[in-house]
């Protein structure tokens, strides 16, 4: 018997996500597109963010480093929290250069159609009428005791 779904909020909002997308971006091509920019954007934030905390905590290390003002010690924390993104920045670098691989791929326009159909069955248009009355029905069904 298959296993129910996570039914606390924040799996909902990911399974509502994860529709939305299927929805939106039914094809191959969409979903190449979606996935690149989606890394892209996680790239130039943690990117970013990485810099500015390397700024403003580096120049304190910096400087008792260098004879300066002695600073307090630098959190464990955020020396932590830096290294993690470090890591996270190079994760995102080495998927950057697999995910290169996929737009070498080109598929026919039949199977672009099997990816829209399969799509309609993934993730239902949630305002269909068919579904509204289901999730209707669903709602009125008084849970079962667990």
């Amino acid at each position: 018997m298959p296993e129910e779904p996570c039914q606390c909020p924040d799996c909902q909002r990911f399974y509502r996500e994860h529709d939305r997308l299927i929805r939106e971006n039914p094809t191959l091509r969409q979903q190449q597109e979606l996935s690149w920019a989606a890394l892209q954007s996680f790239r130039t934030l943690a990117g970013r963010a990485l810099e500015e905390l390397q700024k403003t905590h580096g120049d304190a290390e910096n400087a008792v480093a260098t004879g300066g003002p002695a600073e307090p010690a630098e959190p464990d924390a955020m020396q932590q929290a830096i290294a993690d993104l470090e890591n996270i920045n190079a994760h995102l670098f080495s998927i950057e250069a697999l995910m290169e691989r996929i737009f070498d791929v080109r598929v026919p326009d039949a199977v672009e159609q099997t990816f829209r159909d399969l799509a309609g069955e993934l993730a239902p248009d949630p305002l269909n009428a068919d579904r509204l009355r289901l999730n209707r029905l669903l709602h009125q069904t008084p849970d079962l005791p667990g």
